[in-house]
């Protein structure tokens, strides 16, 4: 400790994660509904997974993405990161924003069941304030993505703003 007494924490060490915001061209995004066992309901969420070993974050990115959503992504930015649990864990989540989709067949693993929602990037937004989107994850990459298309717009859609 900074007063040099000592302490015993107890975390969780991390390899980090990779989520991603697929934004379409009319300016909706594509989030999945997945029930989640710890507190026991659904959420609505970004598609998002755990680097593997030997991925970098912007392949974990791609791979999650077209796992949970079926989606293929030309065009893939780093939107930002940030650390979901300082308190008890190491992991941190890069958060990118994906476009040019193509959209295809999902093939997530066998112990998820994911439904896809296509909504406008705005109606996200709102889904915060009114707590339908719940997820840190997903509120955490949204306000990066929202933030990154803010300043970089690669074409023009409604952020609700």
């Amino acid at each position: 400790l900074p007063d040099k007494r000592t302490s015993v924490r107890e975390w969780i060490k991390h390899p980090g994660a990779s989520a991603v915001v697929p934004v379409f061209r009319d300016g909706t995004v594509m989030l999945l509904q997945q029930f989640r066992y710890p507190p026991n309901r659904t959420f609505i969420e970004v598609p998002a997974g755990k680097i593997d070993e030997g991925e970098t974050p912007e392949s974990t990115a791609r791979r999650e993405l077209f796992e949970e959503s079926g989606i293929k992504c030309e065009k893939l930015e780093k939107a930002g990161s940030f650390f979901p649990a300082i308190g008890y864990a190491d992991e941190i989540i890069h958060v990118y924003v994906g476009w040019d989709l193509n959209e295809d067949t999902q093939s997530e693993d066998d112990d998820e069941f994911l439904l896809k929602y296509r909504i406008p990037f705005a109606k996200a937004m709102n889904m915060i304030k009114t707590g339908e989107i719940a997820d840190g994850k997903t509120v955490c990459s949204l306000l990066h993505a929202f933030l990154w298309w803010k300043e970089n717009k690669p074409f023009e859609i409604d952020l609700g703003i």
